[in-house]
């Protein structure tokens, strides 16, 4: 697998073997990580000497953290820009920031909105850069999900080609198009379970199916629940996406209640080992400003998920959140390393 060079910016730029490949390579790293932790040789610092700058339009936890610790842990610095910290789409064309910032580092990290603007960072940089979120692709998050069930395959799957992947809830994002078009790449049975107007687009749909067509994945989009029957792992997502209006907030909820992961979903899978996992942040109690928010429109105390189907599934759900450090070590390294 060669990605020298390349951008990593959407699962449809890449063929099965690279994507696959990038899933190998971050089980390695993390493997030489534990190792390391433990007292072992210490791993190899394939981005030494780099340098790195992360290009924030949309705040995050896990995404930020992961590319500092995991560019770190490789040896590369990091500048962080966050919204107010360049003059990215204010004073200056997102070519020309492109240019700059590919005069000066070695690899450009963006997170943000529409996918043109993370298309053209790459089309003028010069150096790769890669998509830690916009508004139609999430593919660093697949990475770590794809790793997090590789290390919890369920007894007698030999690889991802055995698993069945439920994803239940908003399926018109980002995460719903990644899942879908990943879970093709890596040969899975996939059901995205949606409100039929919270399903991805045909375009999008037609792309996954064509992949599906080479690996041998399995692929439905449906509103039916019973299609989380048989699931080894069921999937949710935050309901209410970051940047959206607040008035659309009661409107899609009540859309969703029924694709609320709870205990009486997991029960309808038929699957007593089936496990849950969530990208995060999740709004699984009423511990956050914006759940409580919702929680005096709505009257409920939990949305996407329950919470005591959240911390029943907690240690699997944070190790997705570490993954997305370890994959996103992988992204780097191959399309960046020495």
């Amino acid at each position: 697998m060669t990605l020298q060079g390349r951008s990593f910016l959407a699962e449809l730029d890449f063929v099965p073997a690279e994507w696959t490949g990038l899933v190998e390579l971050a089980a390695s790293l993390k493997a030489e990580w534990r190792s390391e932790r433990s007292g072992g040789r210490a791993a190899t610092k394939h981005l030494a000497g780099q340098q790195i700058a992360l290009v924030f339009e949309k705040t995050s936890t896990r995404t930020r953290c992961a590319f500092e610790v995991a560019a770190r842990q490789q040896g590369a610095g990091t500048t962080y820009l966050d919204p107010s910290g360049s003059q990215l789409g204010h004073k200056e064309s997102v070519a020309d920031t492109a240019r700059v910032l590919g005069r000066m580092y070695d690899g450009i990290a963006y997170r943000g909105f529409g996918q043109d603007r993370v298309e053209e960072l790459a089309a003028h940089a010069g150096v790769p850069v890669w998509n830690g979120l916009t508004d139609e692709w999430h593919p660093t998050q697949m990475l770590a999900d794809q790793l997090t069930m590789r290390e919890h395959v369920p007894a007698g799957a030999s690889s991802l080609k055995d698993v069945t992947l439920a994803y239940v809830g908003d399926a018109r994002c980002n995460v719903g198009n990644s899942v879908l078009v990943s879970g093709a790449l890596a040969g899975m049975d996939v059901r995205l379970v949606a409100p039929p107007s919270l399903q991805p687009t045909r375009k999008v749909v037609d792309a996954a199916q064509a992949i599906a067509n080479t690996t041998g994945a399995r692929l439905v989009v449906t509103s039916d629940l019973d299609a989380v029957a048989g699931a080894d792992f069921l999937y949710t997502d935050i309901w209410v996406s970051m940047g959206e209006p607040r008035e659309l907030w009661s409107e899609r909820i009540d859309l969703l209640r029924p694709y609320q992961i709870n205990q009486a979903l997991l029960t309808r899978t038929g699957n007593p080992a089936v496990r849950v996992l969530h990208d995060l942040p999740a709004l699984h109690d009423l511990g956050t400003e914006q759940a409580r928010q919702l929680h005096a429109e709505t009257g409920l105390s939990s949305f996407e998920i329950t919470d005591d189907v959240f911390e029943a599934h907690a240690g699997i759900i944070f190790d997705q959140a570490e993954n997305r450090m370890h994959t996103i070590k992988a992204v780097m390294v191959a399309t960046l390393g020495r």
